[in-house]
């Protein structure tokens, strides 16, 4: 499901191995979140967040997740914003190996790392949840807007846009290209580069700059509107979701 990848210099590169996709089901997401916050414990003085070539991750199980009843949809999607709070909250750097297509669940996840590489090429990512039947939460959207700024997030999570490597780039949504074979690689690079700086002075700043996402990140306990869970359950989402699935199941 995972796998937990030395690198020189205290990086610790954790790549998700779930397949065929890397969707999120409420497994990945705890065992995510878990290595995550123990990797600075285990020596991490910097964590690369990545996936399978071509695919970084397909976003939510949707199949997965219809078949859970109320009480399990919101104790996932809670898991899920739990899991983007750690991110947010890591005490050292992250950076997302975007390492080919990330859709919805897979595009916010990297939203809460501190840069972003993706393989260009035909590869897109966005948060496409009004696509597929589902609402941004505000919490998700505000992390949107701190990367992309305020009319760009809304033209995109309104439409549910998925934008191609290339048009990522151009408006911020990722802050470097590579090739598909060297994503990874870039983003060791990156974290090498960082950690060779006064580590004091660098975390201290850091600290300052994502002080505004840790406000409203930090703690996730009571982040999730229940209001979201309730448009979950509504017909229109449901329909959408459930035909989603069953293109999935044809293929």
């Amino acid at each position: 499901m995972l796998d937990i990848l030395p690198h020189d210099g205290g990086i610790h590169e954790i790549r998700m191995a779930r397949a065929p996709v890397n969707a999120f089901d409420i497994h990945l997401v705890r065992a995510l979140r878990e290595a995550i916050v123990e990797a600075p414990s285990n020596g991490a003085r910097g964590i690369v967040l990545s996936g399978a070539q071509g695919m970084f991750s397909a976003g939510v199980d949707v199949p997965a997740l219809i078949q859970r009843d109320r009480a399990g949809v919101q104790e996932f999607w809670n898991e899920f914003f739990a899991l983007c709070g750690a991110i947010a909250a890591s005490s050292v750097p992250t950076v997302a190996a975007v390492t080919g297509h990330s859709p919805a669940g897979g595009a916010v996840v990297s939203l809460f790392c501190d840069y972003r590489i993706m393989a260009h090429g035909p590869y897109k990512i966005g948060l496409n949840e009004v696509q597929v039947g589902l609402s941004v939460p505000e919490p998700i959207q505000f992390a949107m807007r701190r990367i992309v700024g305020n009319y760009r997030a809304e033209r995109l999570l309104v439409a549910g846009a998925m934008v191609d490597a290339e048009q990522a780039h151009a408006i911020g949504l990722v802050d470097e290209l590579a090739t598909v074979e060297q994503v990874v690689q870039r983003a060791v690079i990156w974290m090498t580069d960082i950690l060779k700086l006064p580590p004091k002075a660098m975390l201290r700043t850091r600290a300052i700059a994502r002080a505004d996402l840790v406000a409203v990140w930090g703690d996730t306990t009571d982040l999730l509107d229940p209001g979201f869970i309730d448009d979950f359950f509504a017909d229109e989402t449901q329909g959408v979701l459930r035909a989603l699935v069953a293109r999935l199941k044809s293929r």
